[in-house]
């Protein structure tokens, strides 16, 4: 089951606990930046986004679940009935939680071993991270293996 956990009390702030377009919301602002995803719906209950639609690439399943789970009040998102091409490309990717005090230079150098490389990973969470000097403290990210 493809099932993954996020801060519930952090991210982008899109609605509050209660509000019922929550679902509508969290969908508009996957489609803002798409990552390649189509036929997309999003439920939400009780904290827990459920997303199905169609993605070009393994990466832009995990772009979409990405962006559903950097939102406020989402702590889990369900990527089940997301679907990539069974052609598609598999890529090793890590994810991690950025801490406080993280610049994705450190976070290039703690994973690559040199902070320049740190355009890589902005590079492949572009729909992610807006702005590369802009990451804060529970944001999830993923940082493709490097060969």
């Amino acid at each position: 089951m493809d099932l993954f956990s996020f801060a519930k009390d952090i991210g982008k702030k899109l609605f509050g606990d209660s509000d019922a377009d929550a679902a509508e919301k969290i969908k508009a602002h996957i489609l803002e930046d798409n990552p390649g995803v189509s036929n997309l719906t999003v439920s939400y209950d009780d904290g827990c986004a459920t997303l199905a639609g169609a993605c070009e690439t393994r990466a832009a399943k995990e772009k979409t679940v990405l962006l559903a789970g950097n939102v406020e009040n989402v702590e889990k998102v369900k990527g089940d009935d997301l679907t990539v091409p069974a052609e598609a490309a598999v890529e090793e990717v890590a994810y991690y939680e950025i801490q406080k005090g993280d610049t994705l230079w450190k976070v290039a150098s703690e994973f690559y071993g040199n902070g320049a490389k740190y355009t890589a990973i902005f590079e492949a969470n572009r729909e992610v991270i807006k702005d590369p000097d802009l990451i804060y403290p529970g944001q999830k990210i993923r940082i493709p293996q490097q060969g």
